[in-house]
């Protein structure tokens, strides 16, 4: 990844009590586990990311626009907590950054799903500017 502006990198800190709650959804009632979740964590991106994901395999886009929409906003907070400043990378390669940039690639699909094709544009320019590979990492399944 080229950083011409020479910002720093953002990197997140674990967050392994989420980690260990969202292993818990496999073998148990998901959404019961996932709302529990962000319940228990509700600053996590990672967990509301999580959530808009399996609400848009049910079908319910406005849900999953809704959830990421919160996800993005708590990723926003945490960036801004750990120094970033609205730009610079923030690299997929770092696994505390995946809920950040989950909770955009959920959020930015959502919104093509209601077709607001402007907050894709704007989605897609943040998730190539935090880190071009994100999307492709994402979308291979990678998490």
């Amino acid at each position: 990844m080229s950083n011409l502006l020479g910002v720093p990198e953002t990197l997140l800190p674990d967050e392994p009590g989420v980690r260990e709650a969202l292993a818990r959804a496999v073998g148990f009632d998901v959404d019961d586990v996932l709302e529990a979740t962000v319940t228990d964590f509700p600053t996590s991106s990672l967990a509301w990311a999580t959530l808009a994901d399996r609400t848009w395999h049910k079908g319910e886009v406005v849900a999953s626009y809704a959830y990421a929409r919160v996800g993005y906003h708590r990723g926003l907070d945490a960036l801004r907590k750990a120094g970033w400043r609205g730009q610079g990378p923030v690299p997929w390669s770092h696994e505390p950054n995946r809920g950040v940039l989950l909770s955009l690639y959920m959020l930015r699909r959502a919104a093509e799903g209601i077709g607001e094709s402007a907050e894709v544009v704007r989605l897609t320019e943040f998730l190539d500017g935090a880190d071009p590979a994100a999307v492709a990492a994402i979308e291979s399944g990678e998490r």
